[in-house]
């Protein structure tokens, strides 16, 4: 197994249970309430719009919040990760809920090897996934193999102008890391997580990769799909610049002081032609 794999997959094995045990992605909420959202995508509802009776296939899927949300908004939908624990995770939700979730182990670059090619009218992709992909092509490929003719592609995800910021420099930004696709990953060393939580993480290296705008589209395009939007974002679900940001009551962060000086996340939606 790749070395970066190796140790994502290591890292979302241990994150998995400290997510699902945080306030953060509101779990009890969706137990305790059957038409509760997940924040995630209560803010992608206005661009998503009618999902109701959609077969849909969510890649990266995590702990399945956003999963469990797009169920509940009338898909038939399915969800795959690579993380075995966070798949655990996953189902003991859909199984509290009583919602008929399928749930596939998976590299998402094999996706359309282990689910059925060319059924799906959405390929969801919720934020903060694409920065662990080595190469967006893959991605791409496997994407419009999974999507049938006229099924769309909802993605939104962290800018990759944002995804260049040093967020150690608290009182500017300063563009410090790659832009582009690079080989080589940001190496990343930290025993914490993005939730609040007071456990510190045993497995504490990962790696990460940035994509630019036009690489993401360009792939898109090579694999046959349709740009049918994009829209930048000035507000991301986590707080990326520490520091330098507030939390809104949507739970969306935004840059405290001159808020249009940087996306911070974007919206991209295709169809297959």
């Amino acid at each position: 197994m790749d070395r970066s794999l190796q140790l994502n997959r290591t890292s979302w094995d241990e994150r998995a249970p400290l997510h699902a045990a945080s306030k953060d992605y509101e779990v009890e909420l969706l137990v305790e309430r059957p038409a509760h959202l997940s924040e995630t995508v209560r803010f992608d509802l206005p661009l998503l719009g009618d999902i109701n009776g959609l077969n849909a296939v969510h890649l990266q899927c995590h702990i399945g919040t956003d999963t469990l949300s797009l169920a509940r908004l009338g898909a038939q939908v399915c969800g795959l990760d690579f993380s075995a624990a966070s798949l655990a995770q996953a189902r003991a939700l859909a199984e509290r809920c009583a919602a008929p979730i399928a749930y596939v182990e998976s590299d998402v670059y094999a996706a359309d090897q282990v689910l059925p090619a060319g059924t799906f009218d959405l390929v969801y992709t919720g934020i903060g996934a694409l920065c662990w992909l080595p190469r967006i092509e893959p991605w791409a490929r496997a994407v419009a193999a999974l999507l049938k003719p006229g099924g769309r592609l909802f993605l939104r995800d962290g800018h990759p102008m944002l995804m260049a910021v040093n967020e150690d420099h608290q009182d500017r930004l300063l563009i410090e890391y790659p832009y582009f696709e690079h080989e080589t990953p940001t190496v990343w060393h930290t025993d914490q997580t993005y939730v609040e939580t007071d456990q510190r993480l045993v497995h504490t290296e990962t790696h990460e990769w940035n994509h630019g705008l036009g690489e993401v589209i360009s792939a898109l395009l090579a694999h046959g799909l349709q740009l049918t939007g994009l829209v930048e974002h000035p507000s991301i679900p986590w707080e990326a610049l520490p520091g330098q940001m507030d939390k809104g009551a949507d739970g969306e962060w935004r840059l405290r002081h001159q808020p249009s000086r940087l996306p911070l996340s974007y919206t991209l939606q295709a169809i297959k032609a």
